[in-house]
């Protein structure tokens, strides 16, 4: 049970877990309504309508989350939630999710910021790579020194969103530019019609969602309050995220038709673009640019940390913590003063340089291989729900666990038929085999599916 706390340090803490989860999600702005007006062929009439749609999903999902942390109070995700209905074999696909998950979170954030700044500092572009290697390689030294503090990581959040709110009112109030809409980029031509074109095109953008489902895990970590503290914050925390990710995605997507800001350059993004032709190229824009690139980079931190610390609770031979698995080598688990799994970061650091190479640090490459992995462990967890509403007869809640099922599955398969996003899916697939039989190797350990409850313990 956790220890009595005052109002006031509950209000800190509340505000340190809610933003400091949030940046994921939040972040993913800087890349997906991008994302969605390139899949549209630049059509910027239609943008607005799939990114309504996005959110739209996003909160269904969302719904079916609430409902999530209700059953699992004390932290408890897609892995344990498909470990529960289906047995624990069926956790391994989550986990390989989670693992494929962090990676690209790490290299898509890397490159958003680098782009962020390349976006500011023009010259910088032909130089994307080494600045993009050279953040990843920062970012993952920073780990050593163990989980950076939760409010400082929530501070970047809100600094923001509170310049991104200063900038949406000059661009809605007195803009500098309005684009000539005659000068819009069009790649081709959409499919017709139109609501086909935006059902097909907003699947790109569900990047958008990634991250929506932390506050289930992290609320393991709040150890100063109660299973009922824990189900208020990781609720209030949900409704609190998709509340200011909706407003943020929309109000930059109306923005950006109001100023006619279509598909930038290659050495700058479509969010640079539409904060310089609301506010100018003074100190509003270069502090929208620096605040989204630090939060871009805490998003990649948040997931160095997670990242490792799945592969170090995989690795962990000792069995006296409760869940330690050690179906992963034991140099995985190991760790300095700081609590960092070092070898584990350095894994994470490799593949993800790897990756940010391959797509040349663009983000706009790395978001079409986004929305899958992910995507599959919200699936698993949408059957979970469905089975736990059919076995209770909850026949409101089935209703609505389906729907989101229906969703989520229309989006993996849009975007799997893109063809490249395979190669994630593939690789979720292939871990979440090996893990497997490294279980069963191991004599078939209990924890796999409260492993996600874990990814944060100290040694």
């Amino acid at each position: 049970m956790g220890t009595m706390i005052t109002q006031r340090a509950r209000a800190l803490l509340f505000f340190g877990f809610a933003f400091a989860v949030m940046a994921d999600p939040v972040s993913s702005v800087a890349y997906a309504i991008e994302a969605a007006l390139r899949a549209l062929e630049g059509d910027l009439d239609l943008l607005l309508p799939a990114m309504a749609m996005v959110i739209g999903v996003v909160t269904l999902i969302t719904i079916n989350y609430w409902f999530l942390v209700r059953r699992f109070p004390t932290g408890g995700g897609d892995a344990e939630a498909a470990g529960r209905a289906f047995g624990t074999a069926w956790a391994f696909p989550v986990i390989g999710a989670l693992i494929v998950d962090f990676v690209l979170t790490i290299a898509i954030s890397i490159a958003a910021a680098s782009s962020a700044i390349i976006a500011y500092v023009p010259d910088l572009d032909g130089a994307r790579i080494p600045l993009a290697l050279a953040l990843c390689t920062l970012v993952a030294g920073l780990t050593w020194f163990g989980h950076g503090s939760r409010v400082l990581f929530a501070t970047f959040t809100v600094s923001f969103i509170g310049v991104t709110a200063v900038m949406l009112a000059k661009g809605f109030v007195d803009p500098v530019t309005m684009l000539d809409r005659a000068d819009l980029v069009r790649t081709g031509e959409h499919l017709s019609p139109a609501l086909l074109a935006v059902f097909i095109a907003f699947p790109v953008a569900m990047a958008l969602a990634t991250g929506i489902e932390a506050p289930l895990t992290s609320i393991s970590q709040l150890g100063q309050i109660d299973s009922d503290g824990k189900r208020q914050f990781g609720r209030g925390t949900l409704v609190l995220t998709v509340g200011i990710v909706a407003a943020i995605t929309l109000l930059l997507t109306a923005l950006a038709g109001k100023l006619n800001v279509g598909i930038p350059a290659d050495s700058s993004t479509m969010i640079a673009d539409i904060a310089k032709a609301a506010a100018g190229d003074g100190a509003i824009f270069a502090l929208f640019q620096l605040t989204s690139a630090i939060l871009l980079l805490a998003a990649a931190s948040s997931s160095y940390q997670a990242g490792p610390g799945l592969l170090k609770a995989l690795a962990r031979h000792d069995r006296g913590h409760g869940h330690g698995l050690g179906i992963l080598p034991v140099r995985l688990g190991r760790s300095n003063r700081h609590h960092t799994p070092y070898w584990s970061v350095v894994v994470y650091l490799v593949i993800s340089c790897l990756v940010v190479v391959a797509a040349r640090a663009e983000e706009q490459e790395l978001v079409l291989f986004y929305a899958v992995a992910v995507f599959a462990s919200f699936m698993m967890g949408l059957l979970a729900m469905a089975r736990f509403s059919w076995v209770e007869r909850n026949w409101r809640l089935l209703v609505i666990n389906c729907i989101a099922s229906v969703a989520v599955f229309f989006t993996l398969v849009i975007n799997l038929g893109r063809g490249y996003p395979l190669g994630s899916f593939a690789a979720m697939l292939i871990i979440a085999f090996g893990l497997h039989r490294a279980w069963i190797r191991a004599g078939r350990p209990e924890g796999v599916t409260e492993l996600e409850q874990h990814i944060a313990d100290e040694d």
